[in-house]
């Protein structure tokens, strides 16, 4: 494995290919390690690499708060 840390025009790159976008939306890269990478219009905000492991986590929380606001009704 190559310990080499990415340079930016690696990020640049991977954010521009395609293949690392499903549905257009959402980021899937094994190679970069930013679990909140931009998004493809990067004006937009950021988005989650569900490729990074933290990403169910971060997924898992949003759904408890989400279930846990609409039981406190």
């Amino acid at each position: 494995m190559n310990s080499e840390k990415p340079t930016q025009e690696d990020y640049d790159n991977w954010h521009k290919d395609p293949n690392n976008w499903y549905l257009f939306c959402f980021y899937y890269n094994p190679k970069d390690s930013r679990l909140f990478p931009p998004k493809r219009i990067p004006s937009m905000g950021y988005t989650i690499n569900f490729a990074n492991p933290f990403s169910a986590l971060i997924i898992l929380a949003l759904l408890s708060i989400a279930v846990l606001g609409l039981l406190s009704r």
